[in-house]
């Protein structure tokens, strides 16, 4: 069985930058590619990533890209 979140805490790229303060959901893509710690998709479709946000917030946090 997968991973159980709460489907209000799922992002996709234009989330995480608009909650990040980054103008271009394509940085969120950049990150990923130059920081290994950045978090794994919980789900990759054809067209998009969806993240769980606290993952995200717990990167963001660790790399004071969100106070």
């Amino acid at each position: 069985m997968g991973r159980r979140v709460d489907a209000d805490q799922l992002v996709g790229a234009a989330e995480i930058a608009a909650r990040l303060g980054v103008k271009r959901p394509q940085v969120v893509h950049d990150w990923r590619r130059r920081h290994p710690d950045f978090p794994e998709p919980v789900v990759s479709l054809r067209q998009a990533m969806i993240w769980h946000w606290p993952d995200i917030e717990a990167w963001a946090r660790g790399t004071k890209r969100l106070p």
